[in-house]
C-alpha cells in the first residue's frame, strides 16, 4: 500500500501560496512571508521580492510619509516676472513646478516645463517680446491630496487622471507640501539608479579614482572611520549619512556639498526623505 504523500511531505512553495489566495489573506504579513520563502528558495530574485515588498507598502503608508515639506518646494510666484524665475527652473532641473498666489496658502496652478519651450522659437520671432508672456496662459489645473490619503489610493488616482504631482494639504486647509507619482513608485522599485550607484554586493565604500571615492550614507561610522581613518563621533549617529544630514540641518539634495573637517562630501544619489550615495574627498587640514 503506497504513503500517503500529502501527510508525510511538507507543502510545496506554490501550494502554500495558493492556499493564501484561495480565500482572502489574513493580513499581509501573511502575503510577506509566503513572498519572501520564495526568494529564499530562488523562486524569485531579490529585485522582485523588493518590488513585491514595496507594492504591498504602499498601501499601509500615508502621502504624508513621502510628501516634500512645503519648506523644500521649489515655487514659483504668479506674479514674478520670467526673468526671474527661469534660473531656478534651470537649475533645478525638475520638469513641474507649483505656482503660487499673493496668499501663502493660494496655489494658482502648476507650470510645466516643456510649456516654456515655445518661448524658444517665439523669441525669435521680431513681433515677439519676453515680457509679453503671461504665465497664466500656460498653468495647468492644481490637484490637492490631504496628508493622510493613502499611497495606493494616490497612485491610482494618478494613473486615472494622468497627473503627475499633486499639492498636499492639511486639516486646516493650508498648503503641506507636494507629492509626485515619482515620489509613490519610488517606494515599490526603489531609486533609479544612475551612473554613481554601485551593487549592494559591492562593498559600502568604493573608490573610483585616485582621491575620490564614493560612499552609501548607510555606511556605519566605525567602517567609515577605520577606512578614511577619521574620528567622526558616534554616539548620537550610527552611519555617516546621519552625519552629513546634521551638519546640513536638513536633507540636502543632489550635488550639494559641505565641508566637514578635512573632508568634502557631495550628494550624488538620494530622495526628498535620505541621502543614498555620497562623494568624498579630502580637502586637507585648515
Amino acid at each position: 500500500m503506497s504513503e500517503d504523500r500529502s501527510s508525510s511531505q511538507p507543502r510545496s512553495w506554490l501550494e502554500r501560496i495558493t492556499d493564501v489566495f484561495s480565500d482572502d489573506p489574513r493580513n499581509r504579513q501573511d502575503i510577506k512571508n509566503i513572498v519572501r520563502e520564495a526568494a529564499e528558495r530562488s523562486i524569485v530574485d531579490s529585485e522582485t521580492l523588493n518590488i513585491l515588498e514595496g507594492a504591498l507598502q504602499v498601501s499601509d503608508m500615508q502621502v504624508r510619509d513621502i510628501m516634500i515639506p512645503r519648506s523644500q518646494m521649489i515655487s514659483i510666484n504668479v506674479s514674478e516676472s520670467i526673468k526671474n524665475y527661469l534660473p531656478s527652473i534651470i537649475e533645478s532641473a525638475h520638469s513641474r513646478f507649483p505656482v503660487m498666489g499673493e496668499g501663502q496658502n493660494e496655489v494658482v496652478g502648476i507650470l510645466l516645463a516643456k510649456d516654456l519651450l515655445p518661448l524658444v522659437l517665439k523669441n525669435n520671432c521680431e513681433d515677439f517680446r519676453l515680457e509679453d508672456f503671461r504665465l497664466k496662459d500656460v498653468l495647468r489645473p492644481t490637484t490637492f491630496v490631504p496628508e493622510s490619503k493613502r499611497l495606493n489610493v494616490l497612485l491610482r488616482e494618478f494613473r486615472a487622471t494622468r497627473n503627475h504631482m499633486a499639492i498636499v494639504v492639511d486639516e486646516f486647509g493650508s498648503v503641506a507640501g507636494l507629492v509626485t507619482i515619482e515620489d509613490v513608485l519610488e517606494q515599490i522599485v526603489g531609486d533609479i539608479e544612475d551612473e554613481h550607484d554601485f551593487d549592494e554586493e559591492d562593498s559600502l565604500i568604493k573608490e573610483v579614482e585616485p582621491g575620490i571615492t564614493v560612499v552609501k550614507a548607510l555606511t556605519p561610522l566605525n567602517d567609515f572611520n577605520d577606512h578614511f581613518k577619521t574620528r567622526f563621533p558616534d554616539e548620537d549617529f550610527d552611519t555617516i549619512g546621519g552625519i552629513v544630514t546634521h551638519h546640513f540641518g536638513r536633507v540636502p539634495e543632489c550635488n550639494e556639498t559641505i565641508r566637514i573637517d578635512a573632508w568634502m562630501f557631495r550628494v550624488i544619489n538620494g530622495t526628498s526623505r535620505q541621502i543614498n550615495l555620497l562623494e568624498v574627498t579630502p580637502v586637507g587640514e585648515e
